[in-house]
Order: structure tokens, then sequence, then C-alpha cells
């Protein structure tokens, strides 16, 4: 970990508990039996593989929201806990063309909620935590189950989001920067969603520090072998914000890791990619980048390593943790010239 995010004596003593007291409440916090519950329904037939747009997409956003709700984060969208969008406007020309006799707006909706923080100038910076929670809907060319559930590709993510929001609003003193906790609709027409909200924040960009995005984090039947107790991270040298990730996995018993291959060349397939472009240090967390059932009907719920999947939102949770408290936002790694670009942006962002 960079000199940047080492917490010294005088921050810890601002704190009412022992850092590893706070830090083991929030850790014990986060419940695979819970996240079962939540995807046994998200990825459930009733939610017909949650297609952008469709009515199984609708009900999930409304269970999304509510468990948001449930946390007691405070909605952030244009409606509520929902900012909307017309998917006849925004989605890539091919769909927009299935939907060109429509005369009223078909909505679609990223949930997002946030909580905030306790430092009166931290405050008004944000950490997000982002995941999608669409997928591949109804496909009855496919085969004798058309329903695609997508309980890996990403409910895994939506219920980790979710897990991850209760056990940092469950907690007595909340960090000091604030956290949005968001899903967002579309990944599978191109990341439609996360680029919605990049061109329309809801909080300044400028103020945003990072944004952790989680992607397949529950099978653990990689195409390369098993991957328990392990995860890999997107762009994995490209800024501090994989620092803090690697160092959360160490104190917590996960393997942090960089896919000699996988690792770069999805750093642009995921919704991190709209905030990087921004300039704003973003990356995925993933235990399975390929797995029997990717983009098939079989992605199921029953199929989710569970224990596994809360030991590394564990890991999440105590990175999140370590940014929101830290004064110090995380930067690019300005001598790896993939950033180069984000470098830039980041720079035009803060104007420098």
């Amino acid at each position: 970990m960079t000199a940047a995010f080492a917490i010294g004596s005088a921050q810890a003593k601002e704190l009412p508990l022992p850092p590893q007291q706070r830090q083991a409440s929030l850790l014990a916090a986060i419940s695979a039996d819970a996240m079962r519950g939540d995807l046994s329904f998200l990825a459930s037939d009733a939610l017909e593989g949650r297609g952008t747009p469709s009515r199984g997409l609708d009900i999930a956003a409304e269970y999304i929201a509510a468990q948001f709700r449930g946390a007691g984060l405070e909605p952030l969208g244009d409606d509520g806990y929902f900012q909307t969008a017309d998917w006849r406007k925004i989605a890539p020309e091919k769909e927009r063309a299935k939907f060109a006799d429509a005369s009223a707006p078909l909505l679609v909706r990223n949930v997002v909620g946030v909580l905030r923080g306790s430092d009166p100038t931290l405050s008004k910076t944000y950490v997000l935590v982002t995941a999608h929670y669409d997928h591949l809907g109804i496909r009855k060319d496919k085969g004798d189950d058309p329903i695609f559930n997508g309980a890996n590709d990403d409910g895994s993510g939506t219920v980790s989001v979710i897990a991850l929001a209760r056990a940092f609003a469950a907690q007595k003193v909340r960090p000091k920067r604030s956290i949005v906790f968001m899903t967002v609709f579309g990944e599978e027409h191109g990341l439609v969603g996360s680029r919605y909200y990049g061109a329309h924040p809801l909080v300044p960009v400028a103020d945003t520090v990072a944004d952790i995005n989680l992607e397949q984090v529950g099978r653990t039947d990689d195409s390369e072998g098993p991957q328990v107790r392990a995860a890999a991270i997107t762009g994995a040298d490209y800024s501090e914000v994989a620092d803090v990730l690697r160092k959360a996995g160490e104190q917590t018993g996960i393997r942090m890791t960089k896919h000699p291959v996988n690792s770069d060349r999805y750093f642009a397939f995921s919704d991190n990619q709209a905030l990087a472009d921004l300039g704003v240090p973003a990356h995925t967390i993933s235990v399975a980048y390929d797995f029997a059932d990717y983009h098939g009907a079989a992605d199921t719920w029953d199929k989710i390593d569970y224990a596994n999947m809360a030991a590394v939102d564990r890991a999440v949770a105590l990175a999140v943790w370590t940014i929101a408290n830290h004064p110090v936002a995380p930067r690019w790694n300005t001598s790896n010239p993939k950033t180069a670009k984000y470098v830039e942006a980041a720079r035009r962002l803060h104007g420098e």
C-alpha cells in the first residue's frame, strides 16, 4: 500500500472505537444467507432474466430500492431511489429500432442510494460501489430453457452491493466520506446505464474519489481452475485503489490478483469504465472471468458459492472503509502508460 493510504495513529484517535473493532463489526454484518435470499429472488424465473427493458428488470429495480430503503440509505435519484431514462432515446441504435413506433417513454432505471459521511468536509466527497443488475432476459431461440437468469452475471454483484449497503448503514459510526451504492441497467447492451450515469451524475464527478464495481463474484468454478478465497482486479496496476484492495485482501484472507491477460483486457468491459473515462479511479472485482454457464440459461442461483462471495465482499468492504476514512483520495498510477488517458481526464476534471 502506498504511503498516501497509511492510516496513522492521529486519525485513529478521532474514532470512538479502535479501527480493528469497527472493521470487525462492519465485516461481520455481511451475511452469506441474506445474499442467498436476495439472489434466489432476483435470479428466479419470475424475473425472466432481467432483460433491458423488461417487466423483470422493473421488478428487480423495485426490489433493490426496497433493500436500500430498508437499510436506511438516502434516495439519490430523480424519482426516489431511481435515476430514470428513456430507453428509446439512449439505447444502441439496433435496440432503439425495436421501439421506434412507441409514443410513450420506455423508462429504465439505475437504482441509487447514498450513505452520508460523518465528516463535515469529507462527507462532500464520494466513494461509489456499483454493479449491473440486468442480464439477457428471455432468449426463445436458445434451447428448451429460454430464461437466462444471470445469477453470477451479475446478480452476484447486485446482491453484494445490497449486502455492503446494509453492512455500512448498520454501523453506529459512519465513514468520513459518503458512499453511493448503485446498480445499473443496460450493461449487457454496452454499459448503457453506467454511461448514462456518467453523463448525468447524481453527485459531482470531481468529488467522486473512487468506484469499486462488482461483477461475477459468486462462482468459483473458473475455466482456469477453482478460484476460492481469491478475486481478480481489472486494471490491477492502474491506480492506488487496487493497492487498497490488495491490502484489504491480505487482512481478510483474500488473494486480490492481477490476471496476466484478463485484468487489463476486461477493464473496458464492465461498468467501472464509465467512471474511469471521466478521470475517477475505478476498477472491477471478479472471481471467475469465464465459467461454464457464462451467458447461458444455466447460470442459476443455486450454483453460487455464497460463503466465498461473502468473504470477497468483506475484503471489498474493508477497502471501501479505508478509502472512505482517509483524507487523501486515491490517484492513478502515472508511471503506467496504459493509464495515460485516465490521468489526463483526471487532470481536466480537477482543473490541473
